[in-house]
């Protein structure tokens, strides 16, 4: 690790904003990312678990065929309506293996609690720029490490994600802007007497 330059140092003035200036850039960098992963690990969680709802659809509706399909069969005289049953029946046989070896809503949960880890982490990023110009090199140093020995237990735990959920992430940032606010929408959030727009 580079040792950062003292501001007692002949000269150092320049080197010691030089190295915060570049502090700053490196914990807005990590800002970023952990936001997108954040994000990230909430819109897995939503698709799986909108899988999850659709599978559990299918079950119903294919388990309501094959019941009617032998209902039929055994009220009538219906070899097509038994055969359509046994196709139905099967492919649910399919739908229920793969619903078994994929526990959506267990990863749906990890993803839930990796996007709660992160959001930790996002928030005191956040602060530690907003406090950045009030500390020292050391405190600030220490604080960017601490961070990133969080992030590194939080991502070792959390399943991994996929193409589709950062890319709705990247749209719900980018083009619905779900991480930020307008004075007046955060104004009506706030109580009367903290709010800047008063009535």
């Amino acid at each position: 690790m580079i040792e950062p330059p003292k501001l007692n140092e002949e000269g150092s003035t320049k080197k010691f904003m030089e190295y915060k200036e570049l502090l700053e850039a490196q914990l807005r960098e990590c800002y970023g990312r952990v936001v997108y992963s954040h994000k990230t690990h909430e819109k897995c969680a939503d698709i799986l678990l909108d899988k999850n709802s659709k599978f559990k659809m299918w079950q119903l509706i294919l388990s309501g065929l094959t019941t009617g399909s032998f209902l039929v069969t055994v009220f009538g005289d219906g070899k097509i309506s038994a055969l359509i049953g046994a196709v139905i029946s099967a492919i649910l046989l399919v739908l229920n293996s793969y619903t078994k070896d994929f526990e959506l809503v267990e990863i749906a949960e990890k993803h839930k609690q990796a996007a709660s880890s992160l959001w930790d982490i996002r928030e005191s990023y956040l602060s530690l720029l907003t406090d950045m110009p009030f500390l020292s090199i050391e405190e600030i140093t220490n604080k960017r490490d601490q961070l990133q020995d969080q992030l590194r237990d939080t991502y070792e735990g959390s399943p991994r994600t996929n193409f589709k959920a950062y890319k709705s992430a990247q749209n719900a940032l980018k083009n619905n802007e779900e991480l930020t606010f307008s004075e007046e929408e955060i104004d009506l959030l706030l109580p009367a007497k903290l709010r800047k727009n008063k009535p």
